[in-house]
């Protein structure tokens, strides 16, 4: 994933980025750059620790509706094996998938924010509210995925 896309999803996760912004960037990929995309946000899903209580909570605030494919497979739980199936889904349910993972992205990236923000190790809990302070994390080669 691109280290825009990295900044942009952890700006959205701390409510500085709207989702619109977010479609604006997935829209026009492919279905295999779309489903990437997807596999990317996974992963750092997983690095937020959601919690299977977290499910209902992102169906309500990404306000699809419940009997939508990927908010049926949610409802399996957050398991990385099930949050993987929604990203194999036929193409015409990725953009609704999308909103889901980033909603549920979200709760869980908030949750750990809480906690971890600021922490010198994890620039991706950092406030990136300020300009010169992602500049900076470019300049300097810090930004990497989360491990």
């Amino acid at each position: 994933m691109k280290i825009e896309d990295q900044i942009i999803l952890n700006r959205f996760g701390q409510g500085l980025t709207d989702v619109e912004s977010l479609e604006r960037v997935f829209s026009p990929l492919d279905t295999f750059q779309k489903r990437l995309y997807l596999n990317n946000l996974i992963f750092l899903i997983q690095q937020s620790k959601p919690k299977n209580e977290d499910i209902e909570i992102a169906i309500r605030e990404s306000q699809l509706k419940a009997t939508f494919t990927p908010c049926v497979l949610l409802r399996k739980g957050v398991a990385n094996h099930q949050l993987q199936r929604i990203t194999g889904l036929p193409e015409p349910e990725l953009s609704k998938s999308f909103i889901l993972l980033l909603t549920l992205f979200k709760i869980a990236y908030q949750r750990r924010f809480s906690v971890e923000k600021n922490a010198p190790d994890k620039w991706w809990y950092w406030d990136l509210s300020e300009e010169s302070k992602i500049q900076e994390l470019i300049k300097s080669n810090i930004i990497q995925h989360p491990d």
